[in-house]
């Protein structure tokens, strides 16, 4: 017979054994987009340092996606070293942050004028 007890400690196990671990590296694409539009514009790389909470975050990344924009996010709250880097690196201590190309233009906050403003820059 097959006790509550052991019922319990079986379905505890399985849980604290499949959750999903912060250290793990997500490996693809990090950002959906359509590869033909991307083919045919040309975009300096981009970094998004983010949190999943903000509401400011969530704006950048759906403006990215919604204009087939490939970047890369780096939550600064599963990742060590991007948090690390949003410190040090770029002196902040607020998200999001937006590194385009190899630290050619960094802009702190999202606003969509500015960014497109960036991104035209360094498109010439």
């Amino acid at each position: 017979m097959i006790r509550p007890f052991s019922i319990l400690l079986f379905f505890l196990i399985v849980l604290f054994t499949t959750t999903c671990r912060a250290d793990e590296k997500v490996v693809g694409p990090l950002s959906p987009v359509n590869p033909e539009i991307v083919q045919a514009k040309k975009y300096p790389r981009i970094v998004l340092y983010s949190v999943s909470w903000c509401p400011h975050c969530k704006e950048a990344k759906e403006y990215l996606t919604d204009h087939n924009i490939p970047f890369i996010n780096r939550d600064v709250e599963l990742d060590e070293k991007a948090m690390d880097d949003l410190k040090g690196k770029y002196k902040s201590m607020g998200v999001p942050v937006i590194v385009l190309g190899n630290d050619e233009k960094i802009i702190k906050g999202f606003d969509r004028e500015t960014f497109e403003k960036v991104l035209n820059e360094m498109s010439k």
